[in-house]
């Protein structure tokens, strides 16, 4: 090794006292190299500091070790908890993560999956900016780059693996809590604005944000209780608090207002709560209020607020398994994986005063 150079393969085969070429197969993963020498060539390695070149050792293997993650916020909770559990399992695997924040732009989730795909990253999680349309992901697949869906389905991808949140059967279960404590008149904050006349129809089709999907669990949670869907209790808002307090505080100032209220994510749960209290609504005597996703705020005001905890780290670290296991295995039947979430009641939820 020269004084002013950094240590060479050549380096590191004298150190191990192999040959270059078996060096190059112990570190590079690739052809047939016993573990004793495997292990040995390591040790030498890490001893003068050896880094392997990346871009020769993907020549020869064909992987980069690299994997694309694409979602819409990365400063949204949910999904950098998502994150941590991708790159737990990921990173433990030996792969580097490189990560795509689209801001729920379909057109830069487009852009930043080519970039990707040039790259040519091993495989690609992506929670899809816009579930209507996947010809994207289903023309990634074509080029062998492995996609698997995180939080919600798109639509023309049914070779692509997902891991996703049963929301449905979550909403199901806040709806009945409110029923079970003799609510009837229950209101919902959502940003789900599209055909709600297909929604209460419980069309089943791919190609929905997981906020419509919980909209349509509140309808068929209600009809399944008998009780008759009243649209004026729809509160539609935009995905931040502000439109969120709004549209709270419409339904609030209804003629007969509801008596409880559910919100479909975490940042429209802190609007409407807060609306709640600037019309100086005690809860849960006046109204009863359930939010989702156990963020800390959500312990720390007065009276805790009722939520649906979504096994958020899980969805990402089995969403890293499974594009693992795609990695591994090759193309073949698409996998998708349903995780339940629960209801953990708190004080925001009593029966009606």
């Amino acid at each position: 090794m020269t004084e002013r150079g950094a240590p060479s393969l050549i380096d590191v085969a004298r150190e191990a006292g192999v040959s270059t070429a078996t060096a190059g197969r112990a570190l590079g993963g690739y052809g047939k190299v016993s573990q004793r020498t495997r292990e040995r060539v390591a040790d030498a390695a890490s001893r003068l500091g050896y880094r392997t070149n990346g871009l020769a050792r993907s020549m020869i293997t064909g992987s980069t070790q690299t994997l694309g993650v694409l979602v819409s916020d990365v400063s949204n909770p949910f999904f950098a908890t998502a994150l941590r559990g991708i790159t737990d399992v990921t990173q433990q695997a030996g792969f580097e993560v490189l990560l795509s924040n689209t801001g729920g732009d379909a057109d830069a989730e487009r852009r930043a999956l080519a970039v990707m795909s040039e790259k040519r990253v091993d495989g690609v999680i992506v929670a899809p900016a816009l579930p209507s349309d996947g010809a994207h992901l289903a023309r990634a697949i074509e080029l062998s780059v492995p996609v698997v869906q995180l939080d919600r389905l798109a639509s023309g991808v049914p070779s692509a693996d997902s891991v996703t949140i049963d929301n449905e059967h979550a909403v199901a279960e806040a709806v009945g809590h409110l029923l079970e404590l003799g609510h009837r008149r229950i209101g919902v904050i959502t940003e789900a604005d599209g055909d709600i006349a297909r929604l209460r129809s419980g069309n089943r089709k791919r190609g929905l944000l997981p906020s419509a999907v919980r909209l349509r669990g509140y309808f068929s949670a209600l009809t399944e209780a008998g009780i008759p869907v009243d649209e004026s209790l729809v509160g539609v808002a935009r995905y931040d608090r502000e439109s969120a307090y709004d549209a709270t505080t419409r339904l609030l100032e209804l003629t007969e207002p509801p008596t409880a209220m559910l919100c479909t994510d975490n940042v429209l749960a802190s609007g409407a709560y807060r609306a709640a209290q600037d019309k100086g609504l005690r809860m849960p005597d006046d109204l009863s209020l359930i939010g989702f996703d156990d963020e800390p705020w959500t312990t720390l005001v007065r009276p805790g607020l009722t939520i649906v905890e979504q096994p958020t780290y899980e969805l990402g670290a089995q969403a890293g398994r499974q594009l693992l296991d795609r990695i591994e295995r090759g193309p073949g039947r698409a996998r998708h994986v349903q995780l339940k979430a629960k209801l953990v009641a708190r004080d925001s939820t009593a029966p009606p005063g």
